[in-house]
């Protein structure tokens, strides 16, 4: 068994403006912090519209395509652009995420990291926002539920923002649990903790700015695991923003790179338990370059190291 790294060229087509922050150069910098370890290799699939279509409306996806300039760059908020290769790339992203699932589920990988831009997790049922366009993570959860027949799919957030986008995608989805520590007051400004869900299926923890290890720390063994543990997931999805980092630009979490190595140990223990190792990490967040590759690089050799 091993580590599957999931990505494709597409991702790096979705071009933004000078200076924004989600750049086709976090990805370079994750590829290359990647480069040289023992990874599966996969290359992510276009997801379909029938395969979008349980986070979000058909007449969302094809507003979202029209929407695609022939050349240049066109703005849906002051955060969020699209360029003539966005679509393909979000695509690429709900695709290398409902094929990480397919690959954990049919023992073809032990786990998977799905290296793959823009992020997904702000992205609403009928709204793009918060740089992301489509629900990825959502989408590759309803696929587990619905294509492998699995009752009990955990989704666990720690990019430093809130995922306003996968929580209201599973609100009413009791298959579904969604768990978040994020940093608030922050973007997008929801994740409050009493944002539970219809059935109870929705955990948040806010973390105050600066908060730090310990705290994040806490947050995940006081709150977070445990409820992840009383619902024995059978699959275990993971959000994985890097953003966190103490060195990134938008935000004031104040981790460091021993945080994330530690996290994601804490989820291999969560996955070896409940669920026979099964876990599919879909990169979210992370816009400091050297802080994101080394972050990312440290949860990847924890992935690997389980995995083995």
């Amino acid at each position: 068994m091993t580590t599957a790294l999931i990505t494709h060229s597409d991702c790096l087509a979705h071009a933004v403006p000078d200076g924004h922050p989600e750049r086709p150069a976090r990805l370079e910098a994750v590829l290359h912090a990647l480069e040289g370890k023992a990874l599966l290799q996969e290359e992510a699939p276009l997801a379909t519209d029938a395969q979008l279509r349980r986070v979000h409306p058909q007449a969302y996806i094809d507003a979202l395509e029209a929407m695609m300039p022939a050349l240049g760059g066109v703005p849906i908020d002051g955060d969020t652009w699209v360029s003539p290769g966005s679509m393909r790339a979000a695509r690429r992203c709900a695709g290398g995420a409902i094929r990480g699932v397919d690959m954990v589920m049919q023992g073809a990988a032990h786990n998977a990291f799905v290296a793959t831009r823009p992020p997904g997790h702000h992205a609403e049922r009928s709204q793009a926002m918060g740089f992301c366009l489509l629900g990825s993570i959502a989408a590759a959860a309803l696929h587990a539920a619905d294509h492998h027949g699995l009752s009990r799919v955990a989704i666990i957030d720690f990019d430093v923002h809130h995922g306003n986008g996968t929580q209201d995608m599973v609100w009413d989805d009791a298959r579904i649990m969604y768990l978040s520590a994020h940093q608030m007051p922050l973007f997008p400004g929801t994740g409050d903790p009493s944002e539970t869900g219809s059935t109870g299926n929705v955990h948040n923890i806010a973390l105050r700015s600066g908060a730090g290890s310990a705290e994040f720390r806490a947050a995940m063994t006081g709150a977070i695991l445990p409820a992840a543990h009383a619902f024995a997931p059978e699959l275990v999805l993971v959000s994985a923003g890097f953003d966190g980092h103490r060195a990134d630009p938008l935000a004031g979490l104040m981790l460091a790179e021993a945080d994330f190595a530690w996290v994601t140990g804490a989820l291999c223990d969560l996955v070896d338990a409940q669920c026979g190792g099964r876990l599919v990490s879909c990169l979210e967040g992370g816009y400091d370059l050297q802080s994101l590759a080394a972050s990312t690089a440290v949860h990847v050799d924890v992935l690997i190291a389980r995995g083995g």
